[in-house]
């Protein structure tokens, strides 16, 4: 088992155990209604395989959900074994491929170098100690390994977050949080660098989903088991009244002319290797043979 890096200090973001529960609540209906989002998302992510000349037989589907990236990778080539992890043991049930896991992602059950390709769909921003979790995917790849990943961004939902703001300000005199925490950008790309991961990449992507109503949206993010689980939330209901609000400031602020309203997912893709001696590699710094006065004289090139 790879070993665990210690977890940042402070208290947890993300309430773990609610976010299994979610998942668990959400696996009965999820394939076939609140699957959209993990199967647009999961297209995306396994098509960047396209371009990589490699074939990966030993792979990990991280957080697999009810087993939907299964097909898209068979699709470029049936690996020898394909794993399938979930934190959720209802959604793991519901997966169809012989070799089923509940793991945690915040530790990973395999053995150094075992693993040639890690896929994770929408699961890793739920993790606490993402720099542990990455420590770890690293650990698990093979030298050469390949990680490739999507997560919710920070920009997730920001027009539900904007409604709750404006509404619990008005009617109850503060806001508390409604939208968990995601991550950036610019956080992710360190990252990845800082957990010892090769020529890494990230980059980001929107999908903007519309509805009719706000309590269309929550019941869908219900279904997606994406509920809010930050350890920060409120622990009750938000009362009717205030919930009527929001629904309004929503449809005032976001409304489109049709009279629905827009929810936008943020998603980062990460992709990764574990550092393997054939890999390209920066120029060394100092070791160009052509000085900066001619690379710019104006008849250069």
């Amino acid at each position: 088992m790879p070993e665990r890096a210690p977890a940042p200090d402070g208290a947890a973001v993300f309430d773990r155990a609610a976010v299994r529960a979610h998942r668990d609540r959400a696996a009965a209906r999820f394939a076939g209604h609140g699957d959209f989002l993990v199967r647009e998302v999961g297209e995306r992510l396994v098509g960047r395989l396209d371009d990589v000349k490699r074939r990966f037989d030993r792979v990990l589907d991280l957080g697999c959900h009810a087993g939907q990236l299964a097909p898209l990778l068979r699709r470029q080539g049936a690996p020898a074994l394909l794993v399938e992890a979930d934190l959720s043991p209802a959604m793991v049930a519901r997966a169809a491929g012989p070799l089923r896991l509940v793991a945690d992602e915040e530790w990973l059950p395999f053995r150094t170098g075992s693993l040639d390709l890690v896929v994770s769909a929408l699961s890793l921003h739920w993790v606490n100690d993402l720099p542990g979790a990455l420590v770890q995917i690293r650990q698990a790849l093979r030298p050469d390994g390949l990680l490739l990943a999507a997560l919710l961004g920070g920009d997730t939902l920001f027009e539900l977050r904007e409604a709750f703001l404006q509404a619990e300000a008005g009617a109850e005199g503060g806001a508390r949080p409604h939208v968990s925490p995601f991550p950036d950008v610019e956080t992710l790309g360190a990252l990845m660098q800082r957990t010892g991961f090769a020529l890494p990449v990230v980059d980001s992507d929107r999908i903007t989903v519309t509805y009719g109503s706000a309590e269309a949206l929550m019941h869908d993010l219900r279904a997606m088991g994406e509920a809010n689980a930050a350890a920060a939330r409120a622990r009750h209901f938000a009362r009717r009244a205030t919930f009527r609000a929001v629904a309004a400031r929503y449809r005032e602020m976001f409304a489109g002319p049709d009279g629905r309203i827009p929810a936008t997912f943020q998603v980062l893709y990460l992709t990764g290797w574990r550092p393997h001696e054939s890999q390209q590699k920066p120029a060394r710094r100092g070791s160009g043979t052509v000085g900066i006065a001619d690379a710019l004289r104006p008849d250069a090139g």
